[in-house]
């Protein structure tokens, strides 16, 4: 099982002055300390976990962020900032002796700029709600996760979100212009703008995917992309989920770039047409989704190509969407596969590792032989276009065995694709589910550097400490030297 930092028992002494302190700065109903409306604060995604946190408070106000950011550090306590609870990896965990800062109330669209192509909003804006406020001008928002109905920009900004159109129109981090920041001193910054580019240091991309250890983003600003002009999908499956991941790398080394590109196994496939009736075939052993948009002479030409390499990696279906309600379709199945998912099994795990294209079929056949070794059922579905893997792990949490075996196969499953050449994570970020894992892919020197710069914004290790890093270290302690033997390395060098 996982573990977090032991709670300090005198923080946890001094609840009710510090829910008494966060009332001040946040009047009214945006403090809550009373633990069973704290309830639905103590899990993410992530629900295998659970953990009550010593504190909620929900202010509105960039204003109010930075005090309780100020007053927090002053005080030496821990701060975990929250969205919607949509993180799969446990990065909105709360821990026992820290503030719950949660974000949901910042959830207005500021401003729209369609001469400049962005809008400017605040974190708690559900991504889906960024393009309902542009489409009626043809405008739309690129990165669109499975849960962007739900999910909101400041925890797609903090894991680096991307979805099914991220292949061709990038990840949030390619589609974000400018952010504001509050730093856990309290100290409000601002990151980028609406320029296309930004002097000195590219810090707004260091705070992209920063999963909540850096600082608390309370404002926005978004790359919005006119609609284009044709849109189509193409609805493929194959007899083996060799012949799709073989079809997915001979589409992108034939120098097509769809706009979306997704795969579906067999138990996903069937759990999917379940749940929203898309007319999915059934007697295949995978689905692969491509979409093509542009010109329509484009879109024509490109259909027809695929159709080919689709054919000459065996496919035993093909349907190209007549209508933009058949699109939907389409993808309204691939859409609702986590929840669709959620009705074959008690309890699941979904996964998020990214593997070079290539290796597709072959990571396929290493997850089919752990499924055998860890004796539970898997559901893929993947963003095949750019790799990133969303393996489903099905398990029953009421039994400690099952959730044993379910964590080891994830693990394997994680150690595999690192193995290809491929990292932990595409989209979900590490926060605690992959932490203990971040030595197979970096070197104690790697995770060092990456801590000097969490220290370089949070000197105390208040901002969400227990994610993200395996051995949680004191920034004072990265500066030791460290004695083997009795003795320092290079003892004749002359120290100050």
């Amino acid at each position: 099982m996982l573990t977090m930092p032991v709670p300090d028992e005198d923080t946890i002494r001094r609840r009710s002055a510090i829910a008494a302190a966060l009332r001040r700065i946040v009047p009214g109903e945006g403090v809550i300390e009373a633990p069973v409306e704290m309830r639905a604060f103590e899990t993410d995604g992530l629900t295998a976990y659970r953990q009550m946190p010593l504190v909620v408070v929900l202010p509105e106000t960039t204003a109010q962020v930075a005090a309780v950011l100020e007053y927090a550090h002053e005080n030496g306590i821990k701060v975990v900032p929250r969205g919607a609870g949509t993180s799969l990896s446990g990065g909105a965990l709360p821990l026992a002796d820290g503030i719950l800062l949660g974000m949901a109330k910042f959830n207005r669209v500021l401003e729209v700029d369609y001469a400049n192509r962005c809008a400017v909003v605040q974190p708690g804006v559900t991504n889906l709600a960024i393009t309902k406020a542009v489409e009626h001008k043809g405008f739309y928002y690129a990165p669109d996760p499975s849960s962007q109905i739900a999910c909101t920009i400041g925890g797609n900004v903090a894991e680096n979100s991307g979805g099914v159109h991220c292949l061709k129109y990038g990840l949030t981090a390619n589609n974000v212009l400018g952010l504001e920041m509050v730093l856990v001193t309290g100290e409000v910054i601002r990151l980028g703008g609406k320029h296309l580019d930004s002097e000195g240091y590219d810090l707004l991309g260091v705070m992209t995917g920063s999963e909540g250890l850096l600082g608390v983003v309370t404002e926005v600003t978004v790359r919005i992309l006119q609609k284009p002009e044709t849109a189509r999908a193409v609805l493929v499956g194959f007899p083996t989920s060799e012949d799709a991941g073989q079809c997915v790398a001979d589409v992108i080394s034939a120098g097509i770039i769809p706009g979306g590109m997704e795969m579906m196994d067999r138990p996903a496939i069937h759990a999917a047409e379940d749940f929203v009736h898309a007319d999915y075939p059934l007697d295949v052993e995978a689905l692969l989704i491509v979409e093509l948009d542009g010109p329509q002479v484009e879109v024509d030409h490109l259909i027809e190509r695929v159709s080919e390499i689709a054919r000459a990696n065996n496919s035993t279906t093909l349907r190209i969407s007549t209508s933009e309600e058949e699109r939907l379709l389409f993808w309204a199945g691939r859409k609702a596969a986590f929840p669709a998912v959620g009705r074959i099994s008690p309890d699941y795990i979904c996964m998020d590792g990214t593997i070079p294209r290539k290796r597709l079929p072959e990571v396929l056949q290493g997850m089919a032989e752990l499924s055998r070794l860890h004796r539970l059922r898997v559901a893929n579905v993947f963003h095949a276009g750019d790799g990133n893997l969303h393996p489903l792990i099905l398990f029953d949490a009421n039994d400690p065995d099952e959730l044993d075996r379910a964590e080891k196969f994830g693990a394997d499953i994680l150690r595999l694709c690192v193995k290809v050449g491929g990292v932990l994570t595409g989209e979900h970020g590490v926060g605690i589910e992959k932490r203990d894992l971040m030595p197979e892919m970096f070197s104690e020197g790697d995770l060092a550097q990456q801590m000097r710069v969490k220290c370089a914004f949070d000197d105390k290790g208040l901002l969400n400490p227990g994610k993200v890093f395996p051995t949680l270290h004191r920034c004072a302690e990265l500066g030791r030297m460290h004695v083997k033997g009795g003795t320092l390395p290079f003892a004749d060098i002359p120290r100050f």
